[in-house]
Order: C-alpha cells, then sequence, then structure tokens
C-alpha cells in the first residue's frame, strides 16, 4: 500500500483516492481532490494558501516546540583601555588611596576655577569700551525720526 502526496496541498493520498494529472512535457502531478487540481492549474501559490502544508510550514503553524530552557552565558569580565587613558594608568588610579584621589580632584577644579576667572576678567576691560562707543554713537528710533511715533502703513486689516 503506497502512501502519496499531494502536489499541491501536501496531504496524504491513500490508495483510491485522488487523480493524477499528466502535462505535456511528461511531469506528473497527484492531487488529493478537484479543489487542489484547480487551484494549482489556475497557478495559485500554495505557500499563500492558509490551509496547505506549505503555508502552515512557512508561518510556522502547528509546531509543538519542547520546552527547553536556554542556557545563560555568564558574561566574563575583563578590562581594556578607555580612550584617552591606558590599562596601566585606570589601575594606579584604582589602587589610589581616596585621601590622595579627592586631593587631585580638589586641586583640578581649583585650577579650573582660577581658568575661569582669568577668562572673565580677560573679558571684562575690552568689553567695557566698546559699551561706551556704542552709547554715543546710536540714538533711539524715536529721537532721530523727530519725535514722531512711526507711521502704520496698510488698511484696516
Amino acid at each position: 500500500m503506497k502512501i502519496e502526496l499531494c502536489s499541491f496541498s501536501g496531504y496524504k493520498i491513500y490508495p483510491g483516492h485522488g487523480s493524477r494529472f499528466i502535462k505535456v512535457d511528461g511531469k506528473s502531478f497527484m492531487f488529493l481532490n478537484k479543489k487542489s487540481k484547480r487551484l494549482h492549474l489556475t497557478k495559485r501559490n500554495p505557500r499563500r494558501i492558509s490551509w496547505t502544508v506549505l503555508y502552515r510550514r512557512k508561518h510556522k503553524k502547528g509546531q509543538v516546540e519542547e520546552v527547553t530552557k536556554k542556557k545563560t552565558r555568564k558574561t566574563q569580565k575583563f578590562q581594556k583601555a578607555v580612550a584617552g587613558a591606558t590599562i596601566n594608568e585606570i589601575m594606579a588610579k584604582r589602587n589610589q588611596k581616596p585621601e590622595v584621589r579627592k586631593a587631585q580632584r580638589e586641586q583640578a577644579i581649583r585650577a579650573y576655577k582660577e581658568k575661569q576667572k582669568a577668562k572673565v576678567a580677560a573679558k571684562k576691560p575690552a568689553a567695557a569700551p566698546a559699551k561706551t562707543k556704542a552709547k554715543g554713537a546710536k540714538l533711539p528710533k524715536a529721537a532721530a525720526s523727530g519725535g514722531k511715533a512711526p507711521g502704520r502703513v496698510g488698511g484696516k486689516r
């Protein structure tokens, strides 16, 4: 007893069932029923027809997955250099005592603040004479136009 598969749907065809279709070029197709044969002859894609085996395989329907826990990989710790600092420098900073690191941080902050103060002090004297010139050169709009408010142009809207 030979059980064949339908060329379109993929279902089993038992002896005494189905029909064989042979093309002119000699290719033979076995179909379970007229529905499968008609769909095949109208060149329908079995992967797009929801009841076929190919569709169910493509869209992962009816597959019973065995419940297996995924093995979680333990993250490995390793040390590498960061941009601007080598591993040796990082390790040296890590091994320093907290008091030394705190003193270095405070010193760096003081140096930065002094730098900012110097920058602000350099800007102030240069900016002060420029303001006095600007005040003398520019007149308010009302005084420049003769004391009148500027006239409005346009219609009601």
